[in-house]
This record gives structure tokens, C-alpha cells and sequence, in this order.
């Protein structure tokens, strides 16, 4: 894609310098969004009369809130890349977006009593009754939505353009670029949760420290971008096309339009794992909140910390998957992306199995908990998960895409997270209702497991078959859809 570019010369560990100029972009943004997350479902249920009060919902909303929030902030996505592919370019979006969120955060910090009105949400058919809150609060996940829509897609594509079509480099890219995603990740919990759940500090401290973060990463792309990266992403990807095209629109070709059908088709299989995955900052943070054992000695974990796993776990993985996929690029033996994709699939359903075997630990205990090592191991099942399906997909739809459309295939691409991760936040208020169920607590105490952990036992269980059942269906079509991407993940010779 890169050849119409003036990109800078040089390159750091094999790779054009740019990319780390925005894997530092994209790592502070996800330390603003990540620390806000890790803080969102905890804050929203905590008590209003607590020693830290937050807003006193019942979990059950708390959860939905949490699976629309992050629904919402991947599906923007899609007008994000549209308006940036025709019209701003990819560089003014992800400026845009990363104001527009930094002022989400500041007014999620704000004193809730700010603007001095309050709002509330129903959509019955949706089963959205979210209480009448503060408006500060709703106006800053509306900020935070709108924002990551302009930024999300749009920075991905830049770390495409930065290589030709048929570069061996551009899978490993990917990989490093996450790891700067995750790196953030790491962090924000330490930080954001630390100041904010600690009633000295409060819950605002920690929003307010996510807003920091957020501030860092547009200063480092407004100050370094033209000195790393060029041209990328100043000129939108429409007009560059046409540009290359000899000023004539083309329309799509029968190859362009198969390799499209294949982006569709891994769509459905990556919202289950989207759906499953996101348990982290909802139904797992309320697990290891309630049923976990978190003392070390005399010292309690914090329950955020537990959302630095699965980014510490990427950071250590990261390259040694990278060397993985290289070896086996060597040998012409690397896996095609469908068939990464099934095998992520089935290590995310052991992931659930560990915390199914945490739920049967809790019924042995005498405190109805279980030991901190399942939650870890289901952290880890669900990161080597993750390195097989969601850098993989970015990396896929640069090379699937055409132009025109790259920025606008990547808001697809994350609008995928939109279906799976408001699905997340059902599937975990849903906790609450299986456990009612007569044939579950039935099932339950087949296992002998008590009543009041039927839910959790069904809802785990029930989501590692669902993926194992996931996982054979994509290998049953991963054939048909590798021929209709035509060869483009062949590396250039």
C-alpha cells in the first residue's frame, strides 16, 4: 500500500521507525481506555453510601452498561474510517478522536454534580433501564464512543501503510503494534484502579488519570508524526486511490469482492470470540471481586490488578508468536488466519474450563472461594486465544482491503466488537437468571455444586462449549475461505 508514500528512511529492529512512534500513540490510548474500563462495572455498582460511593446500580445493569459502552466504542468505528477514508485522512481522525475522548474521560472525572442535570435510558425492547444518573457520566462515555470511532480504525491502517503489499514484515508488525496496545493495558490497572479504588483517592482520581494518558498520546503524534511516519495518512485513502487509478473510479473486481466476502464470513466467528473474551472487565472483574481468594500474606489485591494479566501476558508472548509465525513463514508452513483463528477459538474455551474448575474449588471451600492460580490460567488460555484472532484480523484486513475502502474495512472490522462486546455484557447480567432456572440448579447439584453458583457454573460452561462448537465450524469452512483471499497472504519474493 505504502508505494504512493514518502515514508522516512531508516528502520529499528527490521522495522520502519514509524511503527513504534505509533505503537506509542496507540499504547497511551489504550491506557486511557483500559484504566477507565477496569473502573466502569466497579464504580457504577458500588454503593452510593460506601467508603468509595459510586452510583449504587444493581450488577445486572452495571454488566449491560458495560457490554453497550463497549459495543458502541467499536462500532463507531465504521463512520470513523468512512469519514476519514473520503474526507479527513487517517492522521486528522485519530487527533480528533484522541480530544474528543480525553474530554470524555475529564468529564467522567468531573464532580457529578457539574452540569446539574441527570439523565436516564430505557429501550425496553432492548432490555436497556439504565437509572437516572448525573449527565456528566452519560456525556463522557458518549465522548469516549464518538472519539475511539474516529481513532480505533484509522490508527491500525496507518501501521499497514507503512508496508507494501506482500511484505513478510507486516504480520510481525501487527504483533509488535499490539504488544504497544497491551503494554498500556498493563499499566492503566496499576495506575487507574490503584488511585481509584482506594476511597483516599476515589473513582474521579482514576478517571482522571485514564484522561492523562489520553492527552499523552495526542501530544506524541502531534509532535513526532511528520518526523516518522511522512505522508502517511494525511491524504484520504479514496483520493490516494483514485490518484493510482489515473484519476478513474474503478469499480470492484471479482477478486477484491471474494476477498471481502472472506472479512464477512470471519466476522460472526470473531464476535463470539469478542462476546466470551470481553467476561474480562465485567463478569470476571465481579468474579474476582466476590469469589476469588486475593490475599498474599497480608496484603489484598486489588481487583483491577487482575486486569493487567492478559496485557502482561501479550507482552511476554508477543514476540516469542512473532518468532513462531516467522519460523514457520521460513518453511512455507505458517498458518493461513482462518486456521489461527480456530485454533484461538479453542484455547479461549479453556480459558472458561479453568474458571468451570474454579466454580467446582468454591464448592469444597469453606469461604465459597476459589484459589487466584484459575483466574490466572484462564488469562493466559484467553491471551494465547487473543494472538491467534485479533492481530491476526488486523493484519488481514490490510491485506484483504481495497485502498478506497481500508480505513472504512477496518471500522467493519471493529463494528465486529460492537455485536460481540454488548453480547458480552448480556451474557453476563444473564448470570443471575441461569441460576434461577430449575433444570440448572438441577444440573448444578448433579455436580454437587450449591444453588447459588449455578449461574456461574452454567455461564462458564455453557461458553466453552459454545467456542469448542465455534472452533470446528470455522475449521470445517477455513478451506473455502483461504481460496477466496487469492493469495494474499503469499509474502513477495
Amino acid at each position: 500500500m505504502s508505494q504512493d508514500l514518502n515514508i522516512p528512511p531508516g528502520t529499528f529492529l527490521g522495522h520502519p521507525k514509524g511503527l513504534y512512534l505509533l505503537f506509542a500513540t496507540e499504547m497511551w490510548e489504550r491506557f486511557s481506555f483500559y484504566g477507565m474500563r477496569a473502573l466502569l462495572v466497579l464504580y457504577a455498582a458500588a454503593a452510593t453510601h460506601a467508603v468509595n460511593p459510586g452510583l449504587g446500580w444493581a450488577d445486572a445493569q452495571a454488566l449491560k452498561l458495560y457490554g453497550w459502552y463497549l459495543g458502541l466504542v467499536y462500532g463507531t468505528a465504521i463512520f470513523g474510517g468512512w469519514i476519514a477514508d473520503n474526507w479527513l485522512g487517517q492522521r486528522k481522525a485519530v487527533i480528533l478522536g484522541g480530544l474528543v475522548m480525553a474530554a470524555g474521560q475529564f468529564l467522567l472525572a468531573a464532580p457529578l454534580d457539574t452540569l446539574g442535570s441527570t439523565a436516564a435510558f430505557s429501550l425496553p425492547l432492548l432490555g436497556i433501564a439504565f437509572p437516572e444518573t448525573p449527565s456528566t457520566f452519560y456525556l463522557g462515555l458518549v465522548c469516549m464512543c464518538v472519539g475511539n470511532g474516529f481513532f480505533k480504525p484509522n490508527i491500525s491502517t496507518m501501521v499497514g501503510d507503512l508496508y507494501p503489499q506482500g511484505d513478510a514484515r507486516r504480520d510481525g508488525a501487527f504483533i509488535i503494534f499490539y504488544m504497544g496496545i497491551n503494554v498500556g493495558a498493563f499499566l492503566a490497572p496499576l495506575v487507574c484502579s490503584t488511585l481509584g479504588e482506594d476511597p483516599a483517592y476515589g473513582w474521579r482520581v482514576g478517571f482522571f488519570a485514564a484522561g492523562v494518558g489520553m492527552l499523552l498520546s495526542v501530544i506524541i503524534q502531534l509532535a513526532f508524526a511528520q518526523r516518522y511516519i511522512g505522508d502517511v495518512g494525511r491524504v484520504p485513502a479514496a483520493r490516494r486511490s483514485l490518484a493510482l487509478a489515473g484519476g478513474t473510479k474503478q469499480p470492484l473486481t471479482q477478486v477484491e469482492r471474494e476477498r471481502l466476502r472472506v472479512i464477512f464470513v470471519i466476522f460472526a466467528f470473531v464476535a463470539i470470540f469478542w462476546a466470551t473474551f470481553e467476561q474480562a472487565g465485567g463478569l470476571m472483574n465481579l468474579f474476582a471481586e466476590k469469589y476469588t481468594r486475593r490475599e498474599l500474606g497480608s496484603f489484598l489485591v486489588p481487583t483491577g490488578w487482575f486486569q493487567s494479566l492478559n496485557p502482561l501476558f501479550i507482552v511476554l508472548l508477543g514476540i516469542p508468536f512473532t518468532m513462531l509465525w516467522t519460523r514457520l513463514g521460513a518453511k512455507g508452513r505458517n498458518p493461513a488466519s482462518p486456521v489461527k483463528m480456530y485454533l484461538g477459538l479453542a484455547q479461549v474455551a479453556l480459558g472458561f474450563v479453568c474458571l468451570v474448575i474454579a466454580v467446582f474449588e468454591m464448592q469444597r471451600s469453606g469461604d465459597a472461594k476459589s484459589s487466584m492460580i484459575w483466574l490466572v490460567l484462564a488469562y493466559f488460555f484467553h491471551t494465547t486465544g487473543e494472538l491467534c484472532i485479533s492481530p491476526v484480523g488486523l493484519s488481514m484486513v490490510t491485506k484483504l482491503a481495497p485502498l478506497r475502502l481500508a480505513s472504512l474495512m477496518m471500522g467493519v472490522w471493529f463494528l465486529v466488537n460492537l455485536f460481540g462486546n454488548t453480547l458480552a455484557g448480556y451474557i453476563g447480567a444473564f448470570t443471575e437468571n441461569m441460576g434461577q432456572y430449575p433444570w440448572m440448579v438441577d444440573l448444578a447439584g448433579d455436580f454437587d455444586v450449591r444453588p447459588e453458583h449455578a449461574g456461574l457454573l452454567g455461564v462458564f460452561g455453557g461458553l466453552a462449549v459454545v467456542l469448542f462448537a465455534f472452533s470446528l465450524a470455522l475449521w470445517a469452512i477455513s478451506g473455502r475461505a483461504v481460496a477466496w483471499m487469492h493469495g494474499a497472504e503469499k509474502t513477495a519474493k
